[in-house]
């Protein structure tokens, strides 16, 4: 599935959201019947076999809803069961290794915390970066903060796109308005609610609101970009 910003709007990771009344496929066709734009199969107690597996399943599930699958962390597992990309962290397979044994149209996604990470990321032919955490995270307790002048700043200076994760809810979600942002990446926003189909709906349209908004660094990435792809940052 060929790569495009919008498919960034209303990321949801599902990050152990198997457990509870609606097993995670019955879960994630549900956000997917709200409107999500991109799945994230986070679960990091499976097995690769058994990741692979689910992979291949939810894969099938959201491609009948034209949305694109993407694994975290395991290249290997992303590849195996056909699904859209993998998102990968710091310390994770390098994004210009993926890319150079990966198939055309392999969408990647890095994690970036820093303008540095964000500079290597788009060098390294990374498709967009997950920003964060911009707030306290429920399911990421020790993930490392960072400001939202941070994320305006890690958004400005590069030319891919930018969605921020950690800890975002509809009370909170105002507070990125103007950072650059493409989307949003939520988990316990989506998936923790009792109707997760008409959370999708409410939060994809106030992501919209905010995404709609235009950063106050809008003439910074260009440059900012150009100069650090010069200096080989």
């Amino acid at each position: 599935m060929k790569f495009d910003k919008s498919m960034l709007l209303l990321y949801a990771v599902t990050n152990g959201c198997r457990e509870g009344r609606q097993s995670l496929a019955q879960k994630v066709e549900s956000a997917l019947k709200g409107g999500a734009t991109l799945i994230q199969l986070r679960e990091k107690n499976l097995d690769p076999p058994a990741l692979t597996a689910l992979a291949a399943h939810m894969t099938a599930l959201c491609h009948r809803y034209h949305v694109p699958l993407i694994v975290n962390d395991s290249v290997e597992a992303a590849l195996a069961s056909g699904a859209d990309g993998v998102h990968v962290g710091a310390d994770d397979t390098p994004v210009a290794e993926i890319r150079k044994s990966a198939p055309a149209g392999f969408i990647i996604g890095a994690t970036c915390k820093t303008v540095e990470q964000a500079y290597a990321a788009a060098r390294a032919g990374a498709d967009y970066m997950g920003v964060g955490a911009v707030f306290p995270s429920p399911t990421k307790q020790n993930a490392l903060r960072i400001t939202v002048e941070q994320l305006r700043e890690i958004c400005a200076c590069v030319s891919i796109p930018a969605v921020a994760i950690g800890g975002i809810h509809l009370e909170n979600l105002t507070q990125l308005n103007g950072c650059g942002i493409q989307g949003v990446a939520v988990v316990s926003a989506l998936f923790g609610a009792a109707d997760i189909e008409a959370a999708a709906r409410v939060l994809k349209e106030r992501i919209k609101a905010v995404v709609s908004c235009r950063s106050v660094l809008g003439s910074v990435p260009a440059a900012g970009y150009s100069a650090a792809m010069e200096a080989g940052l």
